[in-house]
């Protein structure tokens, strides 16, 4: 198995055509996707012909993945991804921060700890200046990994949501981290 990263109990590694079920149990779970879709199913031919083709996309201005599968390291259980890609193609200037875990994960740590490795890696090694993320502001949960990860608010915005689900109402917010305030 080829290893991006590893921390204290993670293992993220790229992924494969093999985790399209690890990846249809994850983006089946209603409240896991309760902040991404309002917790509507997807279906295997989805994820396979849609999302998986996109995490396993290298992207050319670092020779690498912007999307990890996550393992817990003690027992090779599937926990869900890290996203780590640049925003914009020809450059690693400025990287998108992002996760989902499934359940079993939520309450142990595992987004800190990922998120932290992954800007570690970015600002030390990959050339990243920024590191950005967001989400819905009614996510409490996920603006707090945000924080414990050392980004910081930036701004409220109103995004376009294709289909309204409940809390889009009240917006998004963006968070940042530079490699300056890093240091």
């Amino acid at each position: 198995m080829d290893i991006f990263l590893e921390t204290e109990r993670l293992v993220l590694r790229p992924f494969t055509e093999a985790d399209v079920d690890d990846l249809v149990a994850l983006d089946n779970d209603p409240e896991v996707m309760r902040f991404i879709n309002g917790g509507r199913p997807a279906s295997r031919a989805d994820i396979a012909e849609r999302a998986l083709p996109r995490l396993l996309r290298d992207y050319s201005c670092w020779g690498n993945r912007g999307f990890w599968a996550v393992e817990e390291k003690a027992t090779g259980l599937f926990l869900g991804w890290f996203e780590f890609r640049p925003v914009d193609e020809h450059s690693s200037a400025t990287v998108e921060l992002g996760y989902r875990l499934n359940k079993a994960a939520w309450g142990r740590g595992y987004a800190t700890e990922g998120a932290r490795a992954l800007i570690r890696e970015g600002f030390t090694r990959l050339g990243v200046e920024r590191v950005t993320a967001n989400t819905m502001t009614v996510n409490t949960r996920s603006r707090r990994v945000m924080e414990k990860s050392g980004l910081t608010f930036l701004r409220h915005f109103t995004g376009d949501w294709p289909d309204a689900i409940d809390g889009s109402e009240q917006g998004e917010v963006e968070y940042e981290l530079t490699r300056t305030a890093w240091q």
